[in-house]
């Protein structure tokens, strides 16, 4: 007896949607899946790597998508604020999900979705995607093995550029909220989100537990409403730290760095290239070997006793409840002209980058400080949010 592949559909077809359709193509044309539809507001074509099957379904309007298509797995990949409700009307139709990141803007958006997969007996896989490195699962044995001796301190560093077109590219860029619903983007909630999660994932297998209190410093150079840059230090049950050094307004590039900091040396992993250096190696090595998110979602669906899901949404609560300090804090300083400069057409390519910025950050993640114990002259005292409702440790 022939087994059907798994009906796939994807809500969010454009923008980001295009590197879930060239992630789906191969495993469409292999039999893998079967890829029965596609969601965008605006017009979806095919693109390089990105084509439209003959028989795919192409709607405006999810919920027809899911009346008429009846996917068993669908990927969401539109605006935050808009997870919770495509999330339980895909739950509601029989779908597996696959949400992108962050998956939902606040714990009890958090938790209302994890009851409506119980309640359905669904799964829900989170799109952050670095945590299938194998580079990941190297640095987070050598944190607990010992070869790291006693872990002290874990920090991330990254240095972006953004242009001006990037805050023009949808009307949720740089917003805080759209018609009234959270819409989130900024530094530390949408590009560099990774940074984080990687931090979380470490902090869960060496047992540091739960997130209690959060430091928070947010900053911007342009007349948006999120942030640019900002520097956080969660301190985990545990007592140990985490802070977070990351930036849209870079100078040299820095991918994105996860420093495990411990007493027998420290551990690098730059998590965007799935590059590793421990303690011993003198250069970066790759680590090539990265399992992507909707293979592990169908295998875990197929097997899901001896698949465990790289993802789940429980891992990334305690994400959420770091997002939800972060949603409810006051607008991001606006860090002054004379700090900053600029490069580029206004409106189109201009950069704005914070002089100094990549030392800053630096030095940040390796003293585990926020900018501003490091009397940086732009920055202002950090909010402090005690945690008190229940957060799960990730891991």
């Amino acid at each position: 007896m022939t087994t059907e592949p798994p009906r796939v559909a994807l809500i969010g077809a454009n923008g980001h949607g295009l590197w879930h359709r060239r992630q789906i193509a191969p495993l469409h044309d292999s039999g893998v899946l079967r890829l029965v539809g596609l969601v965008d507001v605006r017009p979806v074509r095919p693109a390089p790597g990105a084509p439209i099957p003959a028989g795919v379904g192409v709607f405006t309007d999810h919920r027809q998508l899911l009346a008429r298509t009846r996917p068993d797995v669908v990927v969401i990949c539109t605006p935050p604020y808009t997870h919770l409700p495509i999330a339980l009307d895909a739950l509601a139709a029989g779908a597996d999900l696959l949400l992108e990141k962050p998956p939902v803007l606040s714990l009890d958006e958090h938790r209302r979705l994890a009851a409506a997969l119980a309640r359905h007996g669904r799964v829900c896989q989170v799109g952050f995607q670095a945590l299938g490195s194998a580079a990941l699962a190297e640095l987070t044995a050598a944190a607990t093995d010992g070869r790291l001796g006693t872990v002290t301190g874990i920090s991330t560093v990254a240095s972006w550029q953004r242009d001006d077109a990037y805050y023009q590219r949808s009307p949720w860029a740089g917003r805080r909220t759209v018609d009234g619903r959270p819409s989130l983007d900024g530094a530390l909630a949408n590009p560099l989100a990774h940074a984080t999660m990687q931090c979380l994932a470490v902090a869960g297998v060496v047992d540091g537990g739960p997130p209690v209190l959060v430091e928070l410093e947010r900053y911007r150079v342009r007349p948006i409403e999120v942030d640019d840059t900002a520097s956080m230090r969660v301190t985990l049950e545990s007592g140990l730290a985490i802070v977070v050094a990351v930036t849209l307004a870079g100078e040299e590039f820095v991918p994105g760095e996860v420093l495990v900091h411990g007493t027998a040396g420290t551990g690098v992993l730059e998590y965007p290239t799935d590059r590793l250096r421990l303690p011993g190696e003198r250069v970066m090595r790759r680590v090539p070997e990265r399992t992507g998110l909707l293979e592990n979602l169908l295998a875990h669906l197929r097997d899901p006793a001896d698949v465990p899901l790289i993802a789940p949404l429980a891992r990334t609560e305690p994400f959420t409840a770091l997002l939800e300090v972060v949603q409810t804090a006051p607008e991001p300083q606006l860090v002054a002209t004379e700090h900053v400069a600029a490069t580029g057409a206004a409106g189109t390519d201009r950069v704005v980058t914070i002089k100094g910025i990549n030392a800053v950050l630096r030095r940040a993640a390796a003293e585990l400080s926020l900018f501003s114990e490091l009397d940086v002259a732009w920055a202002v005292r950090p909010r402090r949010t005690r945690l008190d409702r229940e957060v799960t440790a990730g891991g």
